[in-house]
């Protein structure tokens, strides 16, 4: 039986990505809207209806208005956006962490962000396990390739004559302390307040790491056989055991994989570092890891592992 799936922003960074990693499947037919239609609001909403499973790619009130749109119970939703990513009724989509069963059942999963998968995987088993007290005050030191940033950001790392071009290395941002990730990382992780976030965007395309450093905490000895065993039947998350002399933020890039390193010294301190593909587990790979999840698949197919 083929299932039929709408893309919903498919023209977007995600939604290709998503649709790339589709596009050969014969489990799966897309459901697309003619270019003479595609900003036809009947067009959209018949389409949305349409579809077995709807991907969101939309920025958070796009994507608010996409779900009140679908007017049946048989349409189930994937939401890539910020949007529901905290909000009751919806699974969030980290099944390493909440059960492949709960998102093989769920009508509405918010894919979870790129940022908040690192720094999930890490923390959230040491959480549960009694490793780190909910109300650690922790911090978060994180990069990402500049395609995270969408259009805009891609369009001023690629182009000299856009209107925000720059030649940039490095750059911090979010000086704030305030970036929209913070609460899906407290509340998913099962903290009592938020982490210090501290995101950067380097000059590569692609490519993630997220860095949580720990002193006075748990050994690296310790943490290891819970991440261990918290990831052993994923095909997806890997704990690596040797960490290599360097880890760039494109270790992992091109992949939908995500690899956690746990390093320690004799001082009691750690460095619990996630390497990921932001547009991979960070964003499609994680979406379409979900989307096989609720249609009785290998939870694999189609991943680039």
């Amino acid at each position: 039986m083929t299932a039929a799936v709408f893309i919903d922003g498919a023209a977007g960074t995600t939604g290709l990505e998503i649709r790339d990693r589709l596009a050969r499947r014969t489990d799966i037919g897309l459901i697309a809207i003619e270019e003479s239609r595609r900003k036809n609001p009947a067009a959209r909403r018949e389409a949305l209806n349409d579809a077995d499973i709807v991907i969101l790619c939309l920025p958070d009130d796009a994507a608010r208005e996409a779900v009140a749109l679908v007017a049946n119970p048989r349409t189930r939703v994937i939401d890539a956006s910020t949007a529901h990513r905290t909000a009751a009724g919806w699974t969030y989509g980290l099944p390493e962490l909440v059960g492949r069963e709960r998102i093989a059942e769920a009508r509405r999963v918010s894919n979870p962000g790129c940022y908040p998968t690192g720094f999930l995987a890490l923390v959230a088993p040491l959480v549960r396990a009694g490793l780190i007290a909910s109300d650690t005050a922790l911090s978060v030191n994180a990069v990402s390739g500049y395609s995270g940033g969408g259009k805009a950001m891609i369009e001023a790392f690629e182009r000299a004559n856009s209107p925000e071009a720059t030649d940039t290395a490095f750059r911090l941002y979010a000086l704030t302390l305030a970036h929209k990730h913070v609460a899906e990382m407290q509340a998913h992780a099962g903290l009592s307040r938020p982490p210090l976030f501290a995101p950067a965007v380097a000059r590569t395309y692609r490519g993630m790491l997220v860095d949580v450093p720990l002193a006075g905490g748990p050994s690296a000895a310790t943490i290891l056989p819970v991440l261990r065993e918290t990831y052993a039947r994923s095909a997806v998350v890997r704990v690596v055991d040797d960490a290599p002399p360097m880890l760039t933020v494109e270790q992992a890039a091109g992949s939908d994989r995500l690899d956690l390193f746990v390093l320690g010294n004799d001082h009691g301190q750690a460095r619990l570092v996630a390497a990921l593909d932001n547009l991979g587990k960070g964003a499609a790979g994680a979406a379409v890891q979900s989307l096989n999840l609720m249609l009785g698949c290998d939870e694999t197919e189609g991943l680039r592992l």
